[in-house]
């Protein structure tokens, strides 16, 4: 368990951390950080934009089999590789080997924010129920657990999506003590892993997912609701981020990626990017893709172009070209070094 000590000043720091707004730029990096070259694990949490079905209680990762279990790219909601694979992969620096806690349909806790399904597996278990006695302690539970350092780890979060996206309606009101309870979890779960040995933290923010064919569909209202809630949690990450630096400054580096402004970005003009340059339809999808394909780049004629030119896979995820967006995004961002001071 985290200490109180540690976890009050995480919480205070949360609550005197500095606008999420203000800009925030490369910062010196603490003795934790070896560079992105030296990193040699990467232990991630998140939802369906970030699972590849990873399961810690089967095959690790190893050299030849970076992500340990399923193969690669594992099973993702994107048709394809998703940032996780991509990252391990392709824009990795070093020979990473990446444990995936995350899980489809996830929240950052089911008893705050109902997912889909009881059976998903919230990122407070992820953490909690996976992570910490698998890869931790004395006795870790995971067959072949690594030797893990603070100085070769990499810690990432890509969570929310569901969380907004079965909240956004909600009154003021009602939501603003809401998100205050997850983001509290949020913390004490960053602060747990401090404890343990963690030192490199990235945050990845949501998406717009207001401009997904789901929102679309729901009229401009709602979706202009829903782009406002994204924002507002977005600021919230961001000052998370800020506050765990500010809990200890001298040993801990942290990074937010901002996944919303790359979405945006690609959604608007698709040639920004190499990854998406291809990409012919950015606002629908076809029902005879949503489910997958079976091949990244299959063509069925009634869909008009092949999968992988549509940005949207069904209703909600993606195709795998913003994933790889994404992936080069946070490497980079990784290699320049902290941007939360």
């Amino acid at each position: 368990m985290w200490s109180s000590v540690a976890l009050a000043a995480l919480n205070a720091a949360l609550a005197l951390s500095a606008p999420s707004g203000e800009a925030r730029t490369k910062c010196c990096a603490t003795r934790a950080w070896s560079g992105w070259k030296n990193v040699k694990h990467a232990f991630i949490f998140g939802d369906s934009y970030t699972q590849t079905g990873f399961n810690y209680q089967s095959t690790n990762p190893s050299p030849s089999n970076p992500l340990g279990n399923p193969p690669y790219p594992g099973w993702t909601s994107s048709n394809g590789p998703n940032w996780v694979g991509f990252l391990t992969t392709k824009h990795n620096a070093s020979l990473l080997q990446t444990y995936n806690f995350a899980y489809g349909g996830a929240t950052v806790d089911s008893d705050l924010v109902a997912p889909y399904d009881p059976s998903v597996v919230s990122m407070k278990e992820q953490v909690r129920s996976q992570f910490l006695p698998g890869y931790t302690g004395d006795s870790p539970s995971a067959p072949g657990a690594p030797s893990w350092t603070g100085k070769d780890s990499v810690f990432a979060f890509w969570i929310g999506i569901n969380d907004v996206g079965n909240s956004w309606w909600l009154a003021p009101a009602e939501r603003g003590p809401l998100y205050a309870r997850i983001f509290e979890l949020y913390a004490a779960l960053a602060a747990q892993l401090r404890e343990q040995g963690a030192r490199n933290f990235v945050f990845v923010n949501v998406p717009p997912v207001d401009r997904s064919p789901l929102m679309i569909g729901q009229g401009p209202e709602n979706a202009a609701a829903e782009r406002a809630v994204i924002a507002e949690w977005n600021a919230r990450v961001a000052d998370l981020a800020a506050a765990l630096k500010a809990a200890g400054p001298d040993e801990v580096d942290a990074w937010v990626y901002d996944a919303n402004a790359s979405y945006e970005a690609a959604l608007d003009d698709p040639t920004v990017f190499e990854a998406t340059a291809e990409l012919r339809n950015v606002t629908g999808y076809c029902e005879a893709y949503q489910n997958g394909t079976p091949a990244w780049d299959t063509l069925i004629e009634s869909c008009g172009v092949p999968v992988n030119q549509y940005f949207w896979l069904n209703n909600l995820h993606p195709t795998y070209p913003i994933h790889d967006v994404v992936a080069k995004g946070v490497a980079e961002a990784l290699a320049a070094g902290p941007n939360v001071c």
